[in-house]
């Protein structure tokens, strides 16, 4: 049996039938991305050392700066946003406090991550990113700080 069908119903059909399939594969077409953290070099940087740091060496160092936007667009931006502006699901980094009181809190989310009631919220990255990549990321993220 052959029902007479007008375009616009075949595109919406056509519509509907794409929005399904896609469905599909879920969880690949609306993922934020790799989640696999990737390698950030930086080597180009300081040495300074194993022992974790308070203060955040490369603070205000340009070379630091620029490899700490690509570990950040990377590894950050699919949670706190691209620029480091968040759409809400994270903190949005512009605000957090430069010096010594927003290096302190950094760390501790960076190295340890945040979790609440079972839940990851953010992993841990000190470990598998290293201190250098982590205070370079800090360093962007200084560089894009707003009062505003």
């Amino acid at each position: 049996m052959h029902l007479p069908m007008s375009k616009s119903t075949a595109r919406l059909a056509l519509g509907a039938m794409a929005i399904a399939l896609a469905g599909l594969a879920g969880p690949q077409l609306l993922a934020h991305g790799d989640v696999t953290p990737q390698a950030v070099d930086t080597s180009a940087l300081p040495d300074i050392g194993e022992q974790w740091l308070g203060e955040n060496p490369y603070s205000g160092n340009a070379k630091a700066i620029e490899i700490g936007t690509s570990a950040y667009g990377q590894n950050c931006a699919r949670c706190h946003g691209l620029q480091a502006i968040s759409g809400g699901i994270a903190p949005d980094l512009r605000y957090l406090e430069l010096g010594a009181a927003g290096d302190e809190w950094f760390i501790e989310r960076y190295r340890n991550g945040s979790s609440h009631d079972g839940k990851v919220y953010m992993p841990p990255f000190g470990d598998v990113l290293g201190q250098k990549a982590g205070w370079a990321i800090r360093s962007y993220i200084e560089s894009v700080h707003t009062d505003d």
